[in-house]
């Protein structure tokens, strides 16, 4: 037998696990043929939980490309529970510890599957080859551990994921909507291009009030006032913490400056948080670049896939310099996601099929959805459009952040969610 046949019986085991007999979860994982290892964790919240690595191909539709092992973190709760999987959009060594639990399986009560994201930590493909890196691929990466779990744990089943993780819902939702009875993203965008254009007006003219936007305005202003004298700072704070950047640090002032209103939205601080306009440099740089971290235009990090994923087919945003301009070394922020993150030779050119493949599905898709959202999260102005579908809830949290949460709701409307979810995941 060669390689390629080999390869597709693995495979073929992955997705086409069968109805297998009662049995313990650990019997059942560590007989599983795509399950390569097992290691049991500990939990305060389940009695069960192991970290397995799970045997994924790199390209479905070419299994002699090869595979790679996707860490999946299984929270056991019971074979007669609904299960949650939780469709991670970046690494999820988050789920190592002991007091992890997910808000959608606290209301269920249900067992959790978190899917590390594929390209993602110790998820990640060797060789690390960029063109098996989309949508289509994490949606499949999904469906073929959805297959493998689903003869053991035969109750209802869920999705969710926050931020990158709402996307990876939908996208998941979108190609296999009869894997799950429920899909509950969270403050997942839907960007329409690589700088999407509409995150600038929501911050200018929508988010807050007039009076927080004119101060955070002025705030910016400021910080490029005393761009001469506090570059030393910012020079002293990127060497004690090892940043390195793809441009120099002149321009890398200047952009912490254009992040800062919508790094202050999406954590959701407070007016207190805020420098006073008359502190002094060393006051007004640390609360500065306490809410807008140089740390996040660094050329390599563990979210650069990410930025790759983005330029290539996720879309991202913009930033408005016009209102800036007389102050800052940048001359045009226009591609500023491959001059930045991008690692030195990657250029992509936008491919927005996904995108509309996805908007497609909302118009005419049959999956049960709800959409949480924060009102004032930057990602809010990316939000999927209402097409008044029945079988779609969409939810905006007054004043909150990126870290919108169904509990966080006013009663009345957090009942109605609950409701929705109760109904829909025992139909």
């Amino acid at each position: 037998m060669n390689l390629k046949q080999r390869l597709i019986l693995v495979l073929l085991g992955l997705c086409l696990c069968g109805n297998l007999p009662s049995q313990s979860l650990l019997h059942f994982l560590e007989n599983h043929p795509g399950i390569q290892a097992v290691e049991a964790l500990e939990s305060t919240h389940f009695p069960e939980k192991y970290l397995v690595r799970f045997t994924q191909p790199i390209d479905p539709e070419h299994p002699e490309t090869g595979t790679f092992e996707q860490r999946v973190f299984v929270h056991h709760r019971g074979t007669d529970r609904p299960t949650v999987m939780v469709a991670e959009g970046y690494g999820a060594h988050y789920a190592l510890n002991p007091r992890y639990h997910n808000e959608l399986a606290m209301i269920l009560d249900a067992n959790i599957l978190v899917v590390e994201h594929r390209y993602f930590l110790e998820s990640t493909p060797e060789p690390c080859d960029w063109q098996y890196f989309n949508g289509r691929n994490e949606a499949h990466d999904l469906h073929c551990i959805h297959t493998a779990f689903e003869a053991f744990y035969q109750g209802p089943w869920a999705v969710t994921g926050a931020s990158k993780g709402g996307h990876n819902t939908l996208i998941y939702t979108a190609h296999y909507p009869k894997d799950m009875d429920l899909a509950v993203p969270y403050v997942g965008p839907l960007c329409r291009s690589v700088e999407d254009g509409r995150h600038e007006p929501f911050l200018a003219d929508t988010v807050g009030t007039a009076a927080e936007r004119k101060h955070l305005y002025d705030l910016q202003i400021e910080f490029l006032k005393r761009k001469e004298a506090l570059l030393p700072a910012l020079d002293s704070l990127c060497q004690a913490n090892h940043y390195e950047f793809n441009l120099p640090l002149r321009e890398i002032y200047d952009y912490t400056v254009l992040e800062f209103p919508f790094a202050y939205w999406q954590v959701g601080f407070q007016a207190e948080h805020l420098p006073a306009m008359d502190a002094s440099n060393a006051d007004f740089f640390k609360a500065f670049v306490a809410i807008s971290d140089p740390g996040y235009f660094v050329k390599e990090s563990d979210t650069t896939p990410f930025f790759i994923q983005a330029a290539k087919e996720l879309g991202y945003y913009g930033y408005d310099l016009e209102p800036f301009r007389a102050y800052t070394d940048i001359q045009s922020t226009e591609g500023y996601l491959k001059k930045i993150f991008l690692p030195e030779g990657l250029s992509f050119d936008f491919d927005a099929s996904l995108y509309h493949q996805l908007i497609d599905f909302l118009q005419n898709g049959e999956a049960q959805m709800i959409f949480i959202y924060g009102a004032n999260d930057p990602w809010s102005a990316v939000r999927v459009p209402d097409f008044g579908r029945e079988n779609i809830r969409i939810y905006n949290l007054p004043e909150a952040c990126h870290g919108a949460r169904i509990l966080a709701f006013p009663e009345e409307t957090k009942n109605e969610i609950l409701d929705y979810i109760q109904q829909w995941i025992n139909d």
